[in-house]
């Protein structure tokens, strides 16, 4: 009996409506448990779906890899998701202007810190080449990251579990430690969540107001394209990386 119900898994699991569709599906009862708790930081969709999904896979059996190469329409979206967060940063285009010296300054340190930091941190615990090549990157958005860490010789994949870690915590610490440091303005809480905590940061900063998201979105895009740029130069600096 067994047997005969598990027999048509493998060409059940080969084809990727199946696991677009778990996908989905466990966000949307992720988000909806999100909602019920009153949007609670340690219920966050991300997280709570990627535990479920994580569950799935080892209880089937299914390799990391299969799932990957399934659910590739999922990832092409990333793309044009990222560039539709343009529109609500249109809409404070005035007040960008008014703040683009605070915001040189803080995309400068922000980028350097998290740079260094994890380097610092990982090379202290006594991680190979490859994984601080591979940690480098991480604070950026996840296709950017990626891409950076495929051409200074990371490990794409082992980015790629970064970012998520350093999205979901972002967004789960942020708000907390700016509100403990009296920091109330929206433009300033969006931006430090799109800077550290990248797209998961700013999907929940959107949940808060438009102006909060708009600097996420703002933050999370000129980290992406400043971690391009200067993680490369910083391996180099270090001689971990030669163009």
């Amino acid at each position: 009996m067994q047997n005969w119900f598990l027999a048509p898994w493998p060409e059940l699991v080969a084809s990727p409506v199946v696991w677009i569709t778990v996908t989905l599906v466990v966000y949307l009862a992720a988000f909806r448990v999100y909602n019920l708790f009153n949007n609670h930081p340690l219920l966050l969709p991300v997280l709570t779906a990627v535990i479920v999904v994580v569950g799935i896979l080892m209880a089937t059996g299914t390799p990391y890899a299969n799932y990957e190469q399934a659910t590739q329409f999922l990832y092409f979206l990333i793309g044009p998701a990222t560039v539709a967060l343009a529109v609500p940063l249109y809409t404070q285009l005035p007040r960008l202007k008014q703040m683009w010296k605070p915001i040189s300054v803080a995309l400068v340190v922000g980028c350097l810190t998290a740079i260094l930091s994890a380097l610092g941190i990982a090379w202290l615990f006594g991680a190979t080449t490859d994984t601080l090549l591979s940690l480098a990157p991480k604070s950026a958005t996840m296709p950017i990251a990626m891409e950076v860490a495929d051409l200074t010789g990371g490990i794409a994949s082992l980015t790629t579990v970064a970012c998520a870690i350093t999205g979901i915590s972002g967004a789960i610490l942020t708000g907390g430690l700016l509100r403990f440091m009296k920091i109330i303005d929206p433009a300033a809480h969006g931006f430090a969540m799109g800077l550290s905590a990248h797209a998961i940061g700013t999907g929940r900063a959107f949940q808060v107001d438009e102006t909060t998201g708009a600097f996420s979105a703002l933050g999370l895009s000129l980290n992406g394209i400043a971690t391009a740029i200067v993680v490369p130069f910083v391996l180099a600096a270090l001689g971990m990386f030669a163009f």
